[in-house]
């Protein structure tokens, strides 16, 4: 087995009860393994969400926090992947003064050439949505700073796998009983 460490989305497939995000914390707190970004939604299946997890480990650590979170109780299935192996993306926004959108010419060109998008303008303030991989939104990220950014948020990854996961047909099943 591999030993080099190595950027892993780990998908978790849960219940939506009180407490679980804690307890799946304390599972990487405990390994002293650092997350980089969490992110929580809907699965395809109704009543079951889904945690995506990036984590930078070994492939045995990950072997072992996969097994750790099934055996939460809410935790229907979890599953670990590489980078090669999944689709993903971030999204972000930016909040920016508006004034710089109409003197600034340079700011116009950015918004075009990084397939950013405005969501909103109005006297104070114009906010900027970009969605991407994370080298993407932090380039972008740099060429506004040099203007000045009012405020910017991040989202975590969410990714999907390449191949198909047998996991719809074990959802559902949960879901039946």
């Amino acid at each position: 087995m591999n030993e080099d460490i190595k950027t892993f989305t780990i998908s978790v497939y849960t219940e939506n009860n009180i407490g679980l995000l804690n307890r799946i914390s304390a599972i990487f707190q405990r390994r002293h393994i650092n997350i980089e970004s969490l992110t929580t939604s809907q699965s395809e299946i109704k009543n079951v969400n889904r945690f995506v997890i990036v984590v930078k480990i070994t492939e045995a650590q990950a072997i072992k926090l996969v097994g750790q979170i099934e055996k939460q109780v809410e935790a229907i299935r979890a599953y670990y992947h590489t980078n090669e192996e999944t689709i993903f993306t971030e999204s972000c926004m930016f909040k920016i003064k508006s004034e710089l959108l109409f003197d600034e010419p340079q700011i116009q060109n950015i918004i075009k050439e990084s397939d950013s998008r405005i969501v909103t303008v109005n006297k104070e303030f114009f906010v900027l949505e970009k969605s991407g991989r994370r080298f993407e939104i932090e380039e972008l990220r740099e060429k506004f700073e040099v203007f000045g950014i009012m405020q910017f948020v991040r989202s975590g990854r969410i990714a999907v796998t390449k191949d198909e996961m047998k996991v719809s047909e074990l959802l559902e099943a949960f879901k039946n009983q």
